[in-house]
């Protein structure tokens, strides 16, 4: 199979490089602007702890270049849910050898945080898989992307969606376990990815206020994550534990420095601090402010932390230009009583 990476940026950086770095050769990497032009000119520079590692894999701008696509392709989703949308517009009318288009034959992999991409992805494609991504990865500059964790560089849940697995899950999970990542097939996919949707809820507050340091930044994660686990419940949508969780990845993706660097912060913190003008606030925490509006549960916290993620990401603020005391703050003012 041809994997084509649509969103070459941390996480899709690091599964392309894994892919190449196992011996997989068809990886095409997606980029655009400055992404694109460092992965063109320089390839992609993969840091892991296992030593740098540069791979000159096809990048291209957009599907065009590549023609008609091939049968055996995977298209694996790892752009920012808000820019979901447009890729998927972009590659499913794209015709395959044989007859008929990307969205009728090919495998879409949503290799993203939330759970939305998926629902948007059925409409228009017919071969939907999620995928729960566990790997924690940074966007260096353009061209380099960090993997610190060893001795696995991430934990990959993968299944149909939205539910069941098959050869084609399989096929994907036994190519991405070569290269240093372990990619359980399982039938329930969107079970783990609703448990890493609440883990998720913290990105807005790293974002806003820094990496999460102190008692009162902690204890605002438990107040989002104590919304987000009321609303599931009200739902009726499952989710595995968090005791489920750490039996299943034990000390498999564990942070290991390199050359010391400290550990930086998680997807929607290197979105303001690149200044991409844009967090993906509006389905982690707005999702469970959905949820919550459709089946009467309250969420004022993840409603002032999805306000405070986006006010931010328009502005331009870096990250952590906020302060813990002040988004406590923040939200003290939404929740208690008057």
């Amino acid at each position: 199979m041809r994997y084509i990476i649509i969103g070459a940026g941390a996480v899709g950086g690091v599964i392309g490089g894994r892919l190449a770095q196992a011996g997989h050769d068809d990886v095409v990497l997606v980029a655009r602007g400055r992404q694109y032009a460092a992965l063109r000119d320089n390839g992609l520079r993969l840091e892991t702890p296992d030593g740098p590692h540069v791979h000159r894999l096809p990048v291209v701008e957009g599907p065009e270049p590549l023609g008609v696509l091939r049968a055996d392709d995977v298209l694996i989703l790892a752009v920012k849910t808000q820019d979901s949308a447009a890729a998927l517009a972009a590659w499913g009318p794209r015709p395959v050898e044989g007859g008929a288009t990307a969205a009728q034959r090919l495998p879409l992999v949503c290799a993203q945080n939330g759970v939305e991409s998926e629902r948007i992805a059925l409409r228009t494609f017919q071969r939907v898989y999620g995928m729960c991504v566990w790997l924690p990865a940074t966007f260096v500059e353009p061209g380099v992307v960090r993997a610190p964790c060893a001795p696995l560089s991430g934990m990959l849940h993968i299944g149909r969606y939205p539910q069941g697995s098959d050869e084609t899950a399989r096929a994907i999970s036994g190519d991405l376990e070569k290269g240093l990542l372990e990619a359980p097939v399982v039938d329930d996919v969107m079970r783990w990815k609703y448990a890493k949707l609440l883990a998720n809820l913290a990105n807005s507050i790293e974002a806003v206020s820094g990496v999460l340091a102190d008692d009162a930044a902690f204890a605002l994660v438990a107040r989002a994550r104590a919304e987000g686990e009321a609303v599931l419940a009200a739902a009726g949508i499952d989710h595995t534990s968090q005791d489920e969780e750490k039996r299943t990845r034990q000390d498999k993706v564990a942070f290991d420095p390199l050359d010391g660097t400290p550990r930086g912060g998680g997807s929607s913190w290197q979105s303001l601090q690149r200044g991409a003008g844009s967090i993906e606030a509006d389905y982690l925490n707005g999702e469970i402010a959905l949820l919550g509006r459709l089946h009467g549960v309250p969420t004022p916290v993840n409603d002032v932390l999805q306000e405070l993620a986006n006010e931010a990401a328009r502005e331009g603020r870096p990250a952590g230009a906020t302060s813990v005391a002040d988004l406590v703050a923040a939200v003290d003012a939404r929740t208690t009583p008057r």
